[in-house]
């Protein structure tokens, strides 16, 4: 694995821990919108769990890397699921903030991670 591979798959695991953290910590700039966008409040640990967990995955994937493309896979799914509820509630401003977070994930997988 290059080392470019090597540091973009850390990066991107740190802003999955980050973003996962955010919804633990009810950061109003993260669970405002969620409830602007109609998310019921009961999947939000839920979906902190399963962003802190797609990075932690993405850690684990130097070490087996089955685990680091499964973590990949979900990160992307977590976050194009992330783009249709802000498409679905109307709020095309906010579409680029989960690509901004899946561009990583992404990046690692074309890159070469996990390998």
């Amino acid at each position: 694995m290059s080392t470019t591979a090597t540091v973009v798959t850390i990066v991107a695991a740190v802003m999955a821990g980050f973003s996962g953290a955010s919804v633990f910590l009810r950061a109003t700039y993260v669970v405002g919108p969620l409830a602007d966008y109609g998310v019921p409040r009961s999947w939000w640990n839920l979906l902190g769990a399963a962003k802190t967990a797609g990075g932690i995955g993405l850690l684990a994937g130097f070490f087996v890397p089955v685990i680091g493309l499964l973590a990949a896979m979900g990160l992307m799914l977590y976050f194009t699921g992330a783009v249709i509820a802000v498409l679905r509630a109307r709020a095309f401003g906010h579409a680029p903030f989960p690509l901004v977070y899946m561009a990583p994930v992404v990046a690692a997988l074309l890159l070469g991670f996990p390998g």
